[in-house]
């Protein structure tokens, strides 16, 4: 992504690009690059930009379009959005005709074109089959964001700003990872923190204040409250997530919390794990970038809850979050807390 980004930048662009996958707001970016690389004004590129639809549109069509020439400037830009439902119309011999017309531009593309075709998810094994094989020297992948926390902090190095690493482990933790929500969040709190100081930093402070986060109801507090093995405060802390997020929507919230944070101390169970280069333990637990700062925690966490423990606590939050799917009847989600917090903290 930042090699073709770079590229894009530097005015290097190619006559044709498959963008491919189910990240439409990156895949949006690097279009709006394009745009800007390919004309000198705004109003050039208004004039010279073309947006389709596969579904409207032949394979034979879609070539037919891209060989016409620009108006009044040397290029256009062709964007032929869901390309993978493009149409499919008439006889065969007609559909065959098409691709390897399709086929034949793709190996000899007009120069004065530029053309992006944009597609979702495509299945496996009809990506390769024409004509998406065919693209495969144009093909960028955009899927969907594995981890947000990574994203966050490039988002905000693009414009000199970094994360302090509890504002992240909140940040990343409440934020919808979907590159458009982080994407407009991180700047958000960029313009929120940049009122409070001059130095181009995000605390944890910011994250609470502008994400709308308890500082006191949270899954952070609850994570110390269970490390500490507090029956009592574990409870608290959860009801009043529930009250503050919704019954249902916290208790699934905090389900997913402790369902990764019991399975990061079960990984740490298995034989040498602990005696790993901090580095190299944060990696095994999925955490990257600066969430390597709380690798030692569950280091800690590791000696508080026995292998038992850990794998008893998984089964409980598996049946809750089967209950929560419809699999279980259940009085109300209160009863379904309380009962995973004794689950989870019952001596046996």
């Amino acid at each position: 992504m930042k090699k073709l980004q770079k590229e894009i930048t530097s005015g290097n662009t190619s006559p044709v690009y498959f963008f491919h996958g189910p990240e439409s707001f990156l895949k949006e970016e690097l279009t709006d690059l394009i745009k800007k690389k390919a004309f000198p004004s705004e109003e050039e590129a208004a004039l010279n930009t073309t947006v389709l639809y596969g579904q409207d549109l032949t394979l034979g069509e879609i070539v037919s379009r891209a060989s016409e020439f620009p108006m009044f400037t040397s290029r256009k830009l062709m964007i032929v959005k869901q390309f993978g439902k493009y149409k499919k119309q008439g006889a065969q011999n007609k559909q065959k005709q098409h691709l390897e017309q399709f086929i034949r531009y793709t190996q000899n593309p007009v120069d004065a074109t530029i053309l992006v075709l944009d597609a979702d998810q495509i299945d496996k094994k009809e990506i390769q089959k024409a004509p998406f094989k065919d693209l495969l020297p144009f093909r960028h992948d955009f899927p969907l964001i594995k981890n947000p926390d990574i994203f966050a902090t490039e988002r905000a190095a693009q414009q000199g700003w970094e994360f302090d690493p509890e504002a992240l482990k909140a940040f990343s933790t409440y934020i919808h990872p979907a590159a458009r929500e982080i994407a407009r969040e991180t700047e958000k709190l960029i313009m929120y923190a940049s009122s409070r100081s001059d130095e181009k930093r995000i605390t944890s402070s910011d994250v609470y204040e502008c994400v709308g986060i308890s500082k006191q109801y949270n899954v952070f507090e609850l994570e110390k409250a269970l490390a500490a093995k507090n029956l009592r405060l574990c409870s608290g802390i959860s009801l009043m997530i529930m009250e503050r997020e919704g019954q249902k929507e916290g208790l699934m919230s905090i389900v997913r919390y402790l369902t990764t944070f019991y399975i990061r101390i079960w990984k740490l169970h298995s034989p040498g794990s602990r005696n790993l280069p901090l580095s190299e333990t944060a990696k095994m637990l999925g955490m990257f970038g600066k969430q390597e700062y709380f690798a030692k925690n569950f280091l800690q966490y590791a000696t508080r809850f026995s292998l038992s423990d850990t794998e008893r606590a998984i089964q409980a939050l598996q049946q809750t979050d089967a209950a929560l799917k419809g699999l279980e009847a259940y009085p109300d989600e209160k009863y379904l807390l309380l009962r995973l917090m004794q689950q989870l903290l019952s001596q046996k």
